[in-house]
């Protein structure tokens, strides 16, 4: 029980910033540096794209697939399973998001760095627009999937917490205690 509460505390804490880094780009970053010139975006992105690999983020993107694969096989093994369908989901939420990230931002990404240094790019304008414009929308997309792959999580963290013991031993060791009296 513990090894299940814990990956699925960790597999909800990997979704939920995963889904709130995307996010924060898709309602802050991008749209502030949609503001900003052709130079700037195209550096700033290429800089972001840089800095953004660490084992930090390949840690939490990464590991997030199998805390979420390990969570499902450990709920399964369960009699009632009340949370599998959604830890399903959020895993599929997940596997979806990262074909997202892998087949469309990662090669836009790899686009933008190929294009050279922004003092080196003769039409600036021509690679903002080949980058920015589907970026932004396969980003909105993954941000979307990744929300919904933590609200499954979140839900499934509910639903496991809420859920009575099965064993009459555990259930008399979560009750409050009784208070006897004592015979004058």
């Amino acid at each position: 029980m513990r090894l299940r509460n814990a990956t699925l505390l960790a597999a909800t804490l990997c979704t939920g910033l995963m889904a709130g880094l995307f996010a924060a780009f898709a309602y802050s970053v991008m749209p502030g540096l949609a503001r900003s010139s052709d130079r700037t975006v195209v550096e700033a992105m290429q800089r972001i794209n840089e800095a953004i690999m660490n084992p930090v983020f390949m840690l939490l993107f990464m590991g997030a697939i199998p805390l979420l694969g390990a969570a499902v096989v450990l709920v399964w093994r369960e009699p009632g399973r009340p949370a599998l369908a959604w830890l399903v989901a959020a895993l599929t939420c997940y596997l979806v998001a990262f074909l997202v990230t892998s087949g469309a931002n990662v090669p836009l990404n790899d686009q933008l760095a190929q294009a050279g240094s922004t003092g080196h790019i003769k039409h600036l304008a021509t690679v903002r627009d080949d980058f920015e414009t589907p970026w932004v929308a396969w980003n909105v997309v993954r941000a979307v999937l990744h929300t919904a792959s933590f609200a499954c999580m979140a839900w499934a963290l509910l639903l496991v917490g809420a859920r009575r013991p099965e064993r009459t031993e555990d259930r008399a060791a979560l009750a409050p205690p009784t208070v006897t009296s004592v015979p004058r």
